[in-house]
């Protein structure tokens, strides 16, 4: 292995908790290993890493909708399986506190002291009407989908969640 950092680069795509977590736990495992590790978060992913909000303001009627119905924060999100009204989330939520396990919250800030890189989709906040105070400040840059290729074709490891 040379000197330079391993990089790992994940696409951030479902806004659903449990592949959510399954994405920070990669990263910040591939982090505390030494690993320069790159998060891309686009289209029901950018909700892992925007503000709770449903302001609407400025946009067009299709993006006004979207905001009203999908207002993101990652304390919002919901499981992809068995989320049975939010009692599937609440069971998952007690099981992590109960095995010590960091809930995504946790895990956003644990992410950025370990030095892995949040990047936010430009091409899908335009569709979704988001722009950039629309997200927490972890978010380190605003970038296209070219950029990430950039990331991943130097990148030992890359995976779609």
């Amino acid at each position: 292995m040379s000197d330079e950092a391993e990089k790992a680069t994940i696409v951030v795509f479902s806004g659903e908790l449990d592949r959510a977590l399954a994405a920070f736990n990669i990263a910040t495992t591939a982090a505390s290993m030494g690993m320069e590790v790159t998060l891309f978060f686009t289209f029901w992913g950018l909700n892992v890493v925007t503000r709770e909000k449903a302001a609407t303001a400025g946009r067009k009627s299709l993006q006004k909708m979207m905001g009203m119905m999908n207002r993101g924060g990652a304390r919002r999100l919901k499981l992809s399986r068995l989320n049975m009204l939010g009692g599937g989330k609440a069971a998952m939520k007690r099981l992590m506190k109960e095995y010590r396990m960091p809930s995504l919250e946790e895990m956003i800030p644990m992410a950025k002291e370990l030095g892995v890189r949040f990047l936010a989709c430009t091409t899908s906040m335009a569709l979704m009407g988001l722009g950039e105070e629309d997200f927490i400040p972890e978010v380190d840059e605003f970038v296209g989908a070219a950029t990430y290729v950039e990331k991943a074709a130097g990148s030992s490891i890359n995976l779609f969640i």
